[in-house]
Parts: C-alpha cells; sequence; structure tokens
C-alpha cells in the first residue's frame, strides 16, 4: 500500500480521512483500474484518528464506534483492494492539459516532488478550525489560548492535559466533546460561552457533554478580553443584544488558565482556490453538480471541503458517490448535463449539490438558519415533509427521486422550510 508511487492513475484523491477513502473505494466500485490516496499526514484516518470518542458509525455500521474504530473500518477495505495510498504527501498543484488530463503535482517525503497524471481527482481535503485571529478578540497573547481540535490532540495523542481550569468560546461539537474529556481528565471548565442564542453542536452532545456533567453553558454571550501575559490568567465575557453587539456594561471577569476555540470550521479550500474552482461563498466550498463534479471537468468534491458536515456517516454515503462519478469519468463515462437549479428559499442557509438531473435519485443536504419548531420542509410543489424540529447546528437530508423531477417542468427548484 505504501510502495512506489505510480506516475498515472485513473483516479487521485486528494485527502486520507474519512471522506478520502471513502472516494477512493467508490470510484474502485465504478471501474477505476488504479486509485491513489494522498494524505498529509503520516497515516490516513484523518481527524478520526484523534476522536476516540464513541459515537460514530450509527446510522452507516448500524452499531457505535470510536473515531479510530470507524476510519479503521475503511482503512481495511483499502488495503484489501489494494488501493494505493501515500502518506507524508502534499499535493503543491493541479494543472489541465488541452485534452483534459490532470497533473497533479505532489511532495512526498520519499519520492520527493513529483507530477502525477490522473483521468479524475476527487478533492476531499477536509476542513480546519476558526482561529483567534478570525474573531479578533482583543488583549494580550499568553499561553493557553488554543482551539478545540488541538486540545483533542494534545490530550487524545500527546498525552498532555493544556490546562487546569478551561473555558471554551462556542460550542462547535469539538469544544463540547472537550468540555466533557477535559472534565474527565480532572480539569475544570468553568463554562461555555456561546455568541448565538443557540447552540452550533449536536443536541446530543449537549446532553451528553454539558448537562451530564452539570457544564453551565452562556447563550449570546461571547469573550470581549484576554488578560495574562507569559499565561493566560483570565477572560472577560458579556452578554451580547439582538444585534450580536457585546454589552459591555453587563460585562464580567472569568479567572482560568486555558481558553479553548470552538467557533467554527472552515472547508480547506486554498488547492481549489488556487486553481480557479468556483466557490459557493456560503459553504466556502465548490460549487458542485448533481455528480459532485466542481467547475473544473473531471474534478469532484466530497465531504468537509464541500461543506462542513455534523455526521461522518453523511461525508461517508457523499464521498462514496463522489468517487463512482470520478470513476466513471476516468472510463470516460459522461452523465447528462444538469438542468435543474436548486435554490435555497425560506429559512435555507445553502443547499448541496447546487444542481440536479431528472435521470436518477438525488441526496440533498441543507442547513436552516433559524430553529423551527415543529418545520414543515417544501420543494416547490412537488412534496411536502413534515419535521419534528429544525435547527442550524444539524444538517437535514432529503432523497428527491426522478419521478418528482418528471412533473417538474422549470429550471429553478426552490427548497422552504417554514413553520409547520
Amino acid at each position: 500500500m505504501f510502495g512506489r508511487m505510480n506516475r498515472r492513475y485513473d483516479t487521485v484523491v486528494v485527502g486520507g480521512g474519512p471522506a478520502g477513502m471513502g472516494a477512493a473505494l467508490g470510484a474502485l466500485d465504478a471501474g477505476a483500474g488504479k486509485v491513489l490516496v494522498l494524505e498529509r499526514d503520516g497515516e490516513a484516518g484523518g481527524i478520526l484518528n484523534q476522536c476516540i470518542h464513541a459515537g460514530f458509525g450509527l446510522q452507516y455500521f448500524r452499531e457505535e464506534l470510536t473515531g479510530p474504530e470507524y476510519a479503521e473500518r475503511f482503512l481495511a477495505q483499502v488495503i484489501d483492494r489494494d488501493i494505493d495510498v501515500m502518506p507524508s504527501s502534499y499535493v503543491t498543484g493541479l494543472a489541465v492539459d488541452s485534452e483534459g488530463t490532470k497533473q497533479v503535482r505532489v511532495l512526498n517525503e520519499r519520492a520527493g516532488l513529483a507530477s502525477i497524471e490522473a483521468a479524475s481527482v476527487v478533492l476531499a481535503m477536509g476542513c480546519r478550525e476558526r482561529t483567534r485571529g478570525s474573531i479578533r478578540i482583543p488583549g494580550t497573547r499568553p499561553a493557553g489560548v488554543l482551539t478545540a481540535g488541538l486540545a483533542q490532540k494534545l490530550v487524545n495523542q500527546k498525552g498532555y492535559l493544556p490546562g487546569k481550569r478551561v473555558a471554551i468560546l462556542g460550542s462547535g461539537d469539538i469544544g463540547l466533546i472537550m468540555a466533557r474529556r477535559l472534565t474527565l481528565e480532572g480539569a475544570e471548565v468553568v463554562g461555555v460561552f456561546e455568541l448565538m442564542p443557540y447552540s452550533n453542536g449536536l443536541n446530543r452532545n449537549v446532553v451528553q457533554c454539558l448537562d451530564d456533567y452539570d457544564i453551565p453553558m452562556h447563550l449570546s454571550t461571547t469573550v470581549v478580553e484576554i488578560h495574562g501575559r507569559d499565561r493566560l490568567e483570565a477572560i472577560t465575557v458579556a452578554p451580547v443584544d439582538a444585534h450580536l453587539q457585546p454589552q459591555l456594561d453587563k460585562a464580567r471577569k472569568v479567572p482560568c488558565d486555558t481558553l479553548l476555540l470552538s467557533i467554527g470550521l472552515i472547508p480547506d479550500n486554498e488547492l481549489a482556490r488556487q486553481i480557479g474552482i468556483q466557490l459557493d461563498p456560503v459553504t466556502g466550498g465548490p460549487v458542485v453538480s448533481s455528480t459532485l463534479e466542481t467547475s473544473l471537468p473531471g474534478v469532484f468534491a466530497c465531504g468537509n471541503v464541500l461543506h462542513v458536515h455534523d455526521v461522518v456517516d453523511y461525508v461517508t454515503a457523499e464521498s462514496l458517490r463522489a468517487g463512482g462519478f470520478a470513476g466513471e469519468w476516468s472510463r470516460e463515462i459522461r452523465r447528462p448535463k444538469d438542468s435543474i437549479q436548486l435554490v435555497p428559499g425560506n429559512n435555507v442557509r445553502y443547499c448541496v449539490p447546487h444542481t440536479l438531473s431528472p435521470d436518477r435519485e438525488h441526496t440533498v443536504f441543507m442547513r436552516v438558519k433559524q430553529r423551527v419548531e415543529p418545520a414543515r420542509l417544501r420543494v416547490g410543489g412537488l412534496m411536502e415533509k413534515t419535521l419534528r424540529f429544525v435547527i442550524p447546528a444539524e444538517m437535514i437530508s432529503l432523497k428527491i427521486q426522478p419521478e418528482m423531477l418528471d412533473r417538474f417542468h422549470g429550471d429553478r427548484l426552490t427548497i422552504d422550510i417554514d413553520p409547520a
């Protein structure tokens, strides 16, 4: 698996996390002959390798697994099916010649700088965390301010406790999970402070990671200043008004030696931006057709590099489809062009994919802007569905059948989610 890198592949997958491994398997299932996975870390698995908590695989495997267990199941399939995996490999560029062949430029610690020819490429680079610089918290720059994902890696993989009295800004899932993890390791979590009037994590994580451990979450509250010179000594927090502006007259100081930032994830799309792929300003990921093909023909995208998912099982399902279409492309199989644009309507923040074709079933992912309970989901005049509740933190998936689209005669299909 980790042998000599060939110079030509049918499909090259950039990223060896759950999306990348799923895409590689999907490409092979669709008939691609040689498939290569390029992974920048020293081993495949991506972020799952540091997620030692359970809760993965409930939908795909119908059982509860830890992150490493989930990754291992796919890695075993990749090995068994002779998919090449090159760890410690950095993709530095991608070029397309006049005949549509892709040249993937790779820097590998053993092979050096190489150019790999591919008929199709799948982007599966995942996402990264927003940092303090993204939100410009005023104050000094002491040690003890770090992202929740870095803290997770330090604790779970390096055996290092980043602090003893911890505050968490933002209620993303990694932050919620780390609140529980640090509590179990003996640290005191003084609170989770969330700018929005609702949690940005899965409801199950709020219950299992905060409520079960009596960790308070302060909604509509943010950090307005950081104190400390060499080491963090305290933060100042303040409630925000309806316009999300801090009410400084109600601010208070909270002593702590560590501040974890769980303020959102961003698709890791420097490569896509570099090669001129069209990006969605809402998701931060590529604009894709119903085959998950980007604006660059023969280049596909899936997983968190396309849009940030909340459940890895969704990543797997999406990446298997993307890999399948990439495998077809490598065999010169071309699907019909999409004829329907999917439009986010009332209370819908985004929809992926961005276009549809009436020739097959589609899985559409979306997020809402505001909580609605109960909710009515409407797809044009084609279907209605009642949902018990919808919240911004939890992604919604919807199957759209070809017989539904056969009844649609326009070119713009709008999805609305309103109060029921």
